[in-house]
């Protein structure tokens, strides 16, 4: 593979081209210090020589995030991984369909993963989010889970819950926890989630009907039912009007 590493440390560059020969004396290996340099590598025939850009995020100027998007704008986009020691950006960087993400410092076999997984995928697919339908241009939840980073496409998110210190993601086939307040997710994602009670957000494209629903606690209500979800989920009294013109503008 010919890869490109955008790193503002020497040694952080040197570290990874060390590595990149251990995972294969086949690959040819560029460098670059800041964006700019590594915008003049990749307009070279239109950035079509570089299959991988192993890409730092807290760069001095133009940062790794932003590159990201510039990069993807290419007319046949190398595949990016993120590789940073900055964790906190791990929701920003999975928004941008980037291939992977990667902690410093890098180990050995989680590099060869990633650029396994670059690989396996067709160059058209490698950034979807600048080759691909609006579909794919979602954006999706990202979630610490025992260990590893799960990216949770919003299309299949049905509702979130507010418990006591977590809130719940409920898919179609599972739930997972996340870190975070209610009030945050819905600011960020009113566009795909409504609130139907003070504990819940659903999803707009979901909601299929609003019923009459008698609750033990509440006693009698309503209910609202989502596609794909069997149980029905309350909704308070002064979100009945709001869920009502959510169904008629569908």
């Amino acid at each position: 593979m010919n890869i490109l590493i955008v790193d503002d440390e020497a040694l952080a560059r040197s570290r990874l081209r060390t590595l990149l020969a251990d995972c294969s004396s086949e690959h040819v290996v560029q460098e670059a210090a800041h964006a700019a340099e590594a915008q003049a590598v990749l307009q070279h025939r239109m950035g079509a020589d570089i299959d991988l850009v192993l890409l730092d995020i807290r760069m001095p100027g133009q940062d790794g995030l932003s590159l990201a998007q510039t990069i993807q704008q290419l007319p046949n986009p190398p595949a990016i991984v993120f590789v940073t020691a900055h964790v906190d950006h791990a929701v920003s960087a999975f928004e941008l369909d980037v291939a992977d993400y990667l902690t410093k410092p890098v180990r050995l076999a989680r590099l060869q993963q990633a650029i396994a997984k670059v690989q396996r995928l067709p160059r058209a697919q490698q950034t979807p989010a600048a080759t691909t339908p609006t579909a794919d241009n979602e954006p999706a939840m990202v979630i610490q889970e025992r260990g590893r980073t799960v990216r949770i496409p919003m299309a299949e998110v049905l509702y979130l819950k507010a418990e006591q210190k977590y809130v719940t993601v409920r898919t179609f086939s599972r739930s997972y926890i996340l870190d975070g307040a209610l009030l945050e997710l819905e600011t960020r994602y009113a566009e795909h989630f409504m609130r139907v009670h003070r504990s819940m957000l659903v999803a707009r494209r979901a909601l299929r009907s609003l019923e009459k629903h008698y609750d033990i606690e509440e006693g009698e209500g309503w209910a609202v039912r989502l596609q794909g979800l069997a149980e029905l989920l309350p909704v308070s009294r002064r979100q009945v009007s709001a869920v009502r013109e959510a169904l008629t503008l569908q």
